[in-house]
């Protein structure tokens, strides 16, 4: 189950069926390998990761709304006197 849904999630990075991590932000090359392993023990704590709980929709509430909309109001207002009547 974990194997099947890390190979789908890491598709897009697998060459060959293997995955590649590369490291060069130490000055020493066994440092660059624990960095990179670390990564990739990252990558793949998270590709096996069970996914998330799906949203639950919903929606704003009867006075939220009513507030933005007095606020569109208000500022609409405010935009129509600064205008310079041209009639």
């Amino acid at each position: 189950m974990q194997r099947k849904r890390a190979l789908d999630r890491l598709s897009g990075r697998l060459v060959g069926g293997v995955l590649t991590v590369t490291a060069s932000e130490q000055r020493s090359q066994l440092r660059d390998r624990e960095a990179a392993l670390e990564r990739m023990a990252e990558i793949l704590a998270a590709a096996v990761a069970p996914p998330p709980p799906s949203r639950r929709p919903t929606r704003p509430s009867r006075r939220a709304v009513e507030r933005r909309i007095a606020a569109k109001r208000k500022r609409s207002e405010t935009k129509r006197l600064r205008r310079a009547d041209d009639d």
